[in-house]
């Protein structure tokens, strides 16, 4: 699987305008990974039943769910960085949009269930260090 490495950046700057407006779309992609996230949870345990029973690995009839479930996370994932967005956080749904201020570029930062992007932080801090917009002059 791929991991991201903290100082990993889109190539693509966001205004806060195209960011905000890219929120519904995040919103369903992050939820619909959320959904196949739980459905692998909910059969893990039959899958490693299966694996630990079988001399050959094994197989089961949740195999194929599992791996649909796994393309789904991967296809929604997929979808949010081919929008120029990183994902922190799948779990709690937590997105950086690149955003030049200051003559440097920092991180627009959104989390599921907020409204709208309100907070900002350093491309080499995180969610913890989060200040609100306010702070930043253009």
């Amino acid at each position: 699987m791929h991991h991201h490495s903290e100082h990993e950046h889109s190539d693509h700057v966001f205004s806060l305008a195209q960011a905000n407006q890219l929120i519904p779309k995040l919103r369903t992609h992050i939820t619909a990974a959320h959904e196949a996230r739980a459905l692998l949870a909910r059969i893990k345990p039959e899958i490693q039943r299966a694996s630990d029973h079988a001399e050959l690995g094994g197989g089961s009839a949740a195999g194929v769910l599992y791996l649909r479930a796994l393309q789904h996370v991967n296809h929604h994932l997929q979808a949010i960085h081919e929008l120029g967005v990183l994902v922190k956080d799948l779990d709690l749904g937590l997105c950086d949009f690149p955003y030049r201020a200051e003559g440097r570029i920092v991180y627009l930062c959104w989390k599921l269930g907020e409204e709208e992007i309100e907070w900002w932080h350093e491309t080499t801090t995180g969610f913890k260090d989060r200040h609100p917009l306010s702070e930043l002059d253009e």
